[in-house]
């Protein structure tokens, strides 16, 4: 069975994640959930940790075992990395190799396997220079990225910026798995 670990940050679009975790589920793969605080704002680890059947990871400094370090060991198990939504936020961090929470820890921790971003944030914090040149980066150092749609946003403005959907998620995973 193969290991996926999706990671859940603070956009909107959060709540799509619980439907790409249980889909995940369906199609046989090994799901291990790791959010960022404002992700866990969005929806709940309870939710995650139902749809999954394992443990929710927020907090770096959450370590239950002396003899498992979780933002070090869990990415060596795995066989794929999605973060799904990733906002501007997360995006920069992994650009630039900030490490403040278990998520950003978790990926600068994660061996040479896919690793997968899907944007939803504003369509100005998307189209801005900073979050152009991050995602670029991404890109050099082996990222797929999923394009987010152009809809109408939840904060009014429309353009490019809602989570790609969610069968298109699903796609690029199973097909970086095979």
């Amino acid at each position: 069975m193969k290991t996926v670990i999706l990671g859940v940050t603070g956009s909107i679009a959060a709540y799509k994640a619980a439907d790409i975790a249980n889909n995940l589920v369906k199609l046989g793969y090994n799901v291990h959930v790791v959010m960022t605080k404002a992700g866990a704002a969005f929806i709940t680890p309870l939710t995650m940790q139902a749809i999954s059947k394992n443990r929710v990871f927020v907090d770096v400094l959450q370590e239950d075992s002396p003899d498992r370090i979780i933002h070090v060991n869990l990415p060596q198990s795995a066989d794929l990395l999605l973060i799904a939504p990733a906002t501007a936020n997360i995006i920069a961090k992994i650009a630039t190799g900030i490490a403040d929470d278990m998520l950003s820890s978790m990926v600068l921790a994660t061996p040479d396997i896919p690793k997968i971003i899907a944007p939803a944030m504003n369509v100005r914090m998307y189209e801005n220079t900073a979050t152009m040149e991050n995602i670029k980066t991404l890109k050099n150092r082996g990222w797929a990225i999923i394009e987010p749609r152009e809809a109408r946003l939840v904060c009014g403005y429309v353009g490019k910026g809602a989570l790609a959907e969610v069968s298109d998620i699903l796609s690029r995973v199973s097909e970086a798995l095979r």
